[in-house]
């Protein structure tokens, strides 16, 4: 029974209550016999329409929590992932139900421009946008990208990253002015700490800061193999520049612009933790960055 005659028939049992004679008129109007009717009151809900509804729920609350910056994919591994769904759940059942509900992923990825800075310690591309690690610690990315704050956007700060390539897993962050090798040496200061070691090696673009004799001086003393993207070839750093733009358009731009700088730390902050802890990927087998480089270590 389809839905409007569901809706049709509660409808006429409401109303013809202590009225004689309104259900046949009723059914006369809609064209359903006496007997339709009655079945169809008496009629139970189908394990599959109670699938169906709970599966419309629990895909709305997803995409929802995920601030409607996931398509199918992701959905179906986090519902996947729901204990409240205790029924299988296919790939082309969330795509039907996102039409139902009419729901899309809105991210769209955005481009920009940067001024060419002095470079004084250029390196190879060793990295070679082999981007599949068997462990943690093996591979880290680092790059900064631009935010901004303010009643209209008018104050700017640079977000520097450090990306651990096994499970996408952002290990620390620093906020500053402009991206400045002091930045970038405090943001992997802070990475060696939180992970208590360092790895084998480290990737990044061809910024002034990551070419500077600081920067350099203070990585060289870990012994860590260096690898730097080619000139133009923003895809050499593709992960780190992906997560930059889920970053910024899945969170940042789905909250209200903060206002002051400790409001912004606040949303980065919360961003951070929302992707390490409950961001979910079939690239990561169901499971969030944190819980797939725990698992590992």
């Amino acid at each position: 029974m389809n839905k409007p005659h569901r809706l049709a028939y509660h409808a006429i049992k409401v109303v013809s209550q202590g009225n004689h004679g309104a259900v046949t008129k009723l059914l006369t109007v809609i064209g359903v016999s006496r007997q339709a009717y009655h079945k169809g009151l008496r009629r139970q809900e189908t394990t599959w329409e109670k699938h169906n509804k709970q599966l419309k729920t629990r895909t709305q609350y997803w995409f929802d929590f995920h601030h409607q910056g996931i398509g199918a994919g992701n959905l179906l591994t986090n519902l996947q992932a729901d204990k409240l769904i205790d029924f299988p759940v296919t790939l082309k059942q969330v795509r039907r139900v996102m039409r139902e509900l009419d729901i899309r992923c809105q991210v769209r990825p955005k481009k920009h421009k940067r001024a060419k800075q002095t470079e004084q310690y250029l390196l190879d591309n060793v990295l070679k946008q082999n981007f599949q690690v068997t462990a943690p610690n093996k591979v880290w990315l680092s790059d900064s990208t631009e935010l901004t704050y303010g009643l209209n956007g008018e104050y700017k700060v640079r977000l520097s990253g450090v990306l651990d390539l096994y499970g996408r897993r952002l290990l620390a962050y620093n906020l500053s002015a402009t991206e400045t090798s002091a930045a970038e040496i405090q943001v992997f200061q802070r990475a060696f700490t939180a992970v208590g070691k360092v790895p084998s090696l480290i990737h990044t673009d061809r910024g002034s800061a990551y070419t500077s004799r600081a920067f350099n001086h203070f990585i060289n003393q870990f012994e860590i193999t260096r690898s730097m993207s080619r000139p133009g070839t923003p895809y050499d750093n593709a992960p780190m520049e992906r997560w930059w733009n889920e970053f910024k358009l899945r969170w940042m731009a789905r909250h209200p612009r903060a206002k002051t700088y400790q409001e912004l730390i606040t949303l980065v902050e919360s961003g951070i933790e929302y992707f390490n802890h409950d961001n979910r990927s079939a690239q990561r087998n169901g499971l969030t960055p944190d819980e797939y480089w725990n698992e590992a270590i």
